[in-house]
This record gives C-alpha cells, sequence and structure tokens, in this order.
C-alpha cells in the first residue's frame, strides 16, 4: 500500500480512463453492437448480485442473529428501506440532481440517456461488497488489493457505459471518488466499524440491489433502486439490534 485511500485513486482513475475510451469508441459502435454490451452489463450484474447475495447464509452472519434471523433482517431492511427511500423521493431527487448537472455542462446529449449514465454506473461501482470491504481495508491500512481488482471491472466496465451511455459516466467517477473516500476515511478515523456479521449483512442486502439494477439494465423491470439504499445503512444497525436481544 502506497497510501491510504491509493485503492479509491486508483479507481476513479480507471474509471475516468475507461469512460474516456468508451466515448472515443461510442460512435464507431454500431446500435446493435451497444444494446448487446448493454445486456452483457445486466447480466454480469445479475451475477454479481447473486454473488453477494449468497453472504445471507454466512455462519458468521447465522451466529450474530441466531438461526433463520439473517434472511429475516436482509427482507426487513429491504421493506423499511423502500418505504423510507420511496418517502425521501431519493430515485427522483437524483435523476433531479443529474439532470440539473446536464443542463449545465455542454454537449451532454438528451435529458433521459445522461441521468442513466450518472445514476446507473454509480449505483453499480458503489452497491458492491467490494466498495464496503476494500474501502474499510485500505482504511484500516490493511492495503488496496481488493479495491485494485475492483478497480479494474469498473474500468472495463466504464469503457461499455460510456460507449453506450456518454459523458455522464465521468461525473459517475467522481461520486464514486466521494462516496469510496468517504468509506476509506470513516474506516480511518474509526477503525473496524462494523463487525463480520454486519458486512455480511449490507453484502446481502447490496447484493439484492444488484440483481435489482441488473434488470433494469436488462429493461425487465425500471426498479427504482436509489429508493432502496436506506435498507445498506437498516442492514448493519438491524444486526447489532437483533444479535443485542439474542445474546
Amino acid at each position: 500500500m502506497v497510501f491510504i485511500g491509493f485503492g479509491t485513486v486508483v479507481n476513479v482513475v480507471t474509471v475516468a480512463v475507461g469512460a474516456g475510451v468508451g466515448l472515443g469508441l461510442g460512435n464507431r459502435i454500431p446500435v446493435r453492437a451497444r444494446d448487446v454490451i448493454t445486456d452483457v452489463l445486466g447480466l454480469m450484474t445479475l451475477v454479481l448480485g447473486g454473488l453477494s447475495a449468497v453472504s445471507i447464509t454466512s455462519a458468521e452472519f447465522a451466529r450474530a442473529v441466531g438461526g433463520g434471523a439473517s434472511t429475516l433482517i436482509v427482507l426487513g431492511s429491504l421493506l423499511v428501506g423502500a418505504l423510507v427511500g420511496t418517502a425521501l423521493r431519493l430515485e427522483e431527487r437524483l435523476e433531479g440532481a443529474a439532470d440539473w448537472l446536464r443542463v449545465r455542462l455542454p454537449g451532454t446529449g438528451e435529458s433521459g440517456t445522461f441521468v442513466d449514465a450518472v445514476v446507473t454506473p454509480t449505483l453499480l461501482f458503489c452497491v458492491g461488497p467490494l466498495t464496503i470491504l476494500g474501502a474499510i481495508s485500505d482504511g484500516l491500512g490493511r492495503g488496496s488489493g481488493q479495491l485494485v481488482v475492483k478497480a479494474v471491472m469498473d474500468g472495463f466496465a466504464a469503457i461499455a457505459f460510456a460507449s453506450t451511455l456518454g459523458a455522464g459516466v465521468l461525473v459517475a467517477a467522481v461520486l464514486l471518488g466521494v462516496i469510496q473516500g468517504a468509506l476509506t476515511l470513516t474506516a480511518a478515523l474509526l477503525g473496524s466499524f462494523l463487525s463480520l456479521a454486519q458486512i455480511d449483512a449490507l453484502s446481502a442486502t447490496g447484493g439484492v440491489l444488484l440483481l435489482a439494477l441488473g434488470l433494469r439494465l436488462l429493461k425487465i423491470r425500471a426498479i427504482p433502486v436509489a429508493n432502496l439504499l436506506p435498507a445498506l445503512l437498516l442492514a448493519p444497525l438491524a444486526v447489532a439490534a437483533v444479535g443485542a436481544f439474542v445474546h
């Protein structure tokens, strides 16, 4: 490790470079090929979501909250989180902020496409378990290897997103730096602020959000994923609350 936060710096750079490459290739890729690329991203997002959601079966999670409660915690976090997110209109606000930015940046293209180029990659880059685990590891001084691996994957995804959706992916790179950097800083200041069980709950909940994002990319159902984001805060809190009651 060179310095704390190195992994996030590398991640932001790879996404920005990937977006630049994608923008350069965009006009040279036929529309049908771009649609296939988006479908592949959707399928891979489903795979990543499924792999993350498997954390719901972890032994550490079960020990912390008691047998059978793991699924209820993830389900409850998603349901309550969805109600909170819908009441706060998070999806609408996020899309509105992206559209506000589009108006003020020259050459950003059509409204809907730019909004998708900001919102969808940001959610994909920031919701997965490698974001949480990698940022915590980096912040604790244990190395940035996980974030470097994530950076490579995100860089290739950025090429695909930028080639199909446009310049908004560059904004997603900035948001990635802010969110992932904040997690790294929190870990550096507070230490290991999440137990293994809480990380498993967070990973499982994030996996469900990735599955929803995959369905959105595949145009199967436009699930408002941003409205589900409060679940990521509620899941580790629920683990702590249930664990204290059980033990």
